[in-house]
């Protein structure tokens, strides 16, 4: 009896990963807190911008309504690409969206996210969390006033959709491919020529304009996107992106004026949403994919050739914005140091027993 009691008065002072267990108690002598979080996804992509909505209900649940912080799809308040200047400035409070964003601003940003030939979804967990990702980035985003958080992971992406198929390097010579960022200046220096267009008008921009392919990203975000509907060829591995990681930014002032407990339920509520993004995209993914081929798309892996030639291009670039940034650097050395080091145990279990089931499992799935 004594033993229940306990637990019972245990669980009623925690705030649990779920909902929050005696939320109203927690939150009777709490302050009101109301913010605004802009999302740099569309709502169409269902699963990026839910993982914000599930922050933000975490967040109410967790304090009673006390804390609520109201979730904006991308456009509302500000578009994506001027989100981080939006959280700097405190025009909003915090934002979620994916640091490739800011290449254009400054190509570390990148490894907040996903980079060519980078770590995978539990890799890029690992070196947030216990690699010192987390503290480098951070210190990245200081004179931005922005605290960042991871807030979900897509897992591993597709390569890209194209309208014709790509067996040698000299496919891609003069390729109109819609692909920014480290990887299209990557695939510019493989004979890809980037473009840049409205993704509610690929169609046109196929038809009319003369587009050839655009980059994808999982089976699941491209099928609501409608990507197979200007192209049929759908390549992998999406070697830009082992997995893209999402982000939470949190103005520096903002965090700071809030009550401790308050910040501890964004921690929560961030592991959370951060975990459930990855499993939702690991579970829709298959059934995406088959739905897309079963509607005609022609299923393809990039030639090996083409990516030992992505490979050692990157390589190049890499070594080129090290020259020219120490804080490139820096990242980019911690980042691929622990790559380095997780893939040989990575090799030697789970993708040889995957590599293994896949040849058992042929023929019966």
């Amino acid at each position: 009896m004594q033993r229940r009691s306990f637990l019972k008065r245990a669980g009623l002072g925690a705030v649990a990963t779920g909902a929050a267990v005696g939320a109203p108690a927690f939150a009777q002598d709490m302050p009101s807190v109301s913010w605004r979080l802009s999302s740099g996804f569309p709502a169409i992509l269902d699963l990026r911008i839910g993982t914000g909505e599930s922050f933000c209900k975490f967040v109410s649940e967790a304090t009673g309504g006390k804390f609520n912080i109201r979730h904006f799809p991308e456009g509302e308040i500000v578009a994506a690409g001027d989100l981080m200047e939006a959280v700097s400035t405190r025009k909003v409070e915090c934002g979620h969206v994916s640091s490739r964003a800011y290449y254009s601003k400054n190509p570390v940003f990148c490894f907040d996210a996903a980079v060519p030939f980078g770590l995978n979804a539990r890799q890029m967990n690992a070196w947030m969390s216990e690699g010192g990702g987390l503290r480098l980035t951070r210190e990245l985003f200081k004179p931005e006033k922005i605290i960042n958080f991871p807030l979900g992971n897509t897992g591993a992406q597709m390569g890209g959709w194209f309208n014709k198929e790509i067996k040698r390097l000299g496919d891609l010579k003069d390729l109109k491919m819609r692909v920014g960022g480290l990887a299209g200046d990557v695939l510019a220096r493989m004979g890809v020529v980037p473009q840049h267009a409205d993704m509610a008008k690929l169609a046109e921009a196929f038809e009319k304009d003369g587009l050839q392919a655009v980059a994808g990203a999982g089976a699941y975000d491209d099928d609501k996107l409608g990507l197979n509907k200007v192209a049929k060829y759908y390549y992998a591995p999406g070697w830009w992106a082992g997995g893209e990681q999402l982000s939470l930014y949190v103005n520096d002032e903002a965090w700071n004026a809030l009550p401790k407990n308050y910040q501890a339920v964004v921690e929560s509520a961030v592991q959370a949403a951060h975990s459930a993004a990855t499993a939702r995209y690991d579970a829709r993914n298959p059934g995406a994919l088959a739905q897309l081929a079963a509607n005609g798309a022609q299923i393809r892996a990039f030639p090996r050739s083409i990516m030992d030639v992505a490979f050692e291009t990157t390589q190049k670039m890499y070594e080129d914005l090290g020259a020219k940034d120490p804080r490139f650097k820096a990242m980019h050395d911690s980042y691929m140091g622990f790559r380095d080091s997780e893939m040989p145990w990575f090799r030697l279990t789970e993708s040889a027993y995957g590599q293994y089931l896949g040849v058992a499992l042929s023929g019966r799935i």
